[in-house]
Order: C-alpha cells, then sequence, then structure tokens
C-alpha cells in the first residue's frame, strides 16, 4: 500500500512524537469552535474525521515500520 508519503515526513512525525507525545502531532492552525459549541452533528463530525486522521497516522506508522524491518532484514 504506497500513502505517498516521505520518509522525511515520517521520521519528523515519528520525532514529533516520540518528544510529545499524540498532542505534539495535532494541527493547530485556524479556530476550532470549542466542545459546547458544536451541534450533535457537528460533534460527531468531528469525532469521525479524528479518528480518519489517527488511521490514517497509524497506517503510516505501519507503513513505516514495516520499511524498517525490511532494511534492517536485508542488512543481516
Amino acid at each position: 500500500m504506497d500513502f505517498k508519503v516521505s520518509y522525511q515526513q515520517v521520521y519528523q512525525w515519528v520525532k514529533k512524537y516520540e518528544n510529545g507525545g499524540e498532542e505534539a502531532l495535532q494541527d493547530k492552525r485556524g479556530r476550532k469552535k470549542e466542545e459546547v459549541e458544536l451541534s450533535p452533528e457537528q460533534k460527531i463530525k468531528r469525532e469521525m474525521q479524528r479518528l480518519e486522521r489517527e488511521n490514517e497516522r497509524l497506517r503510516a506508522e505501519n507503513a513505516f515500520l514495516k520499511k524498517l524491518e525490511e532494511i534492517e532484514r536485508r542488512q543481516k
């Protein structure tokens, strides 16, 4: 599976995660409505978007780790 993400980008994400956890990976651009301002539909949509981002991050992390394992196997 190809995610069209460069090695450099994944490396930066891993370093951010190692240094600051999941919070360091959050996109902080733009103003977001506070939770109390959201309608039930908006809350569901926001949660779905969060889960989609998390799934994409996990897919990229898995792809990175598989590639790393492959590289390590080749070096033996």
